[in-house]
């Protein structure tokens, strides 16, 4: 059985005959990996994690988790959800840990919330999955990790509506694309920072691609992740690909706070390991 049919489907963009090198020109290409984080561990980023929960006593993560908040159904609700804070701090299937784990590794001082909206089946109604993100919006968030999205096209304006709002307050959202080569969402979103895994075992390798949708391809094939009751394993998907760019914009918020979620992206694509910074050549009158 080959390789490929471990292989998430987007991430075939990110086979090393399919990436290409790309040239940052002009001021563009004096942007460093140095300047850009150098020196920085995410102190004082908070990054939230949408998912089936973080395991807050997991010896991986040290004490990196801060809170969380868990997104129930309740018809009765106006947004048909009600909050409930997460007081034990627990993970339903270890998913949410993985997530953790890869960017506490990245940002080892960034503050990691946990945002449960996910069962122990790993499902959830799309209303919890979008209240989840309205919640990081609302509570001073500045990335978030969105390692699940819903491929139902009747919410496709609701979630187009919440990544404009995170991008206009700022807040920078990181979201995995679908494992199978179908629309889903917030992560085919401009404003959106979409990932696809690729296997290189170098965590802060990844990659630009210059055919979007999908727009960078991290580590996220064959990766050692922290899991449920303080253990490890090793996974694949893209779900593990974005928290190792959601752990880079931490490192990058953490030293240029000011920077906007556009800006950020412009750094990722200037930084990726296939661009080559190169000036571009000026000629004289």
């Amino acid at each position: 059985m080959s390789d490929s049919e471990f292989r998430p489907a987007w991430s075939s963009q990110f086979t090393s005959d399919a990436i290409r090198e790309l040239q940052a020109l002009g001021p563009i290409g004096e942007l460093t990996r140095e300047w850009a984080w150098g020196g920085s561990s995410g102190s004082g980023v908070k990054v939230a994690i949408i998912d089936s929960g973080i395991e807050k006593d997991h010896p991986a993560l040290e004490k990196s988790v801060q809170g969380g908040v868990i997104v129930e159904w309740d018809a009765e609700e106006r947004n048909k959800v009600r909050y409930v804070e997460d007081k034990d701090l627990i993970d339903l299937s270890g998913h949410g840990t993985a997530c953790a784990g890869i960017i506490h590794a990245i940002a080892p001082d960034a503050e990691l919330y946990s945002v449960r909206v996910l069962g122990r089946d790993m499902t959830a109604k799309a209303l919890q999955f979008a209240g989840g993100l309205r919640w990081a919006i609302e509570n001073e968030i500045q990335v978030v990790n969105l390692s699940l999205s819903t491929s139902r096209a009747e919410y496709y304006a609701l979630f187009h509506e919440l990544a404009d709002q995170a991008y206009f307050n700022n807040v920078v959202l990181v979201s995995a694309v679908n494992n199978i080569a179908v629309p889903s969402y917030p992560s085919l979103y401009s404003s959106v920072i979409s990932v696809a895994a690729h296997d290189c075992p170098e965590p802060m390798t990844y990659y630009y691609n210059p055919s979007p949708p999908v727009e960078f391809g991290a580590l996220g094939i064959n990766v050692k992740v922290s899991w449920l009751n303080g253990s490890s394993c090793v996974t694949t998907g893209n779900s593990f690909a974005a928290p190792h760019i959601a752990g880079i914009v931490a490192l990058i918020r953490s030293k240029h706070p000011n920077l906007t979620p556009f800006q950020i992206k412009t750094v990722l694509f200037a930084c990726a390991s296939n661009t080559r910074r190169a000036q571009a050549a000026v000629q004289e009158p």
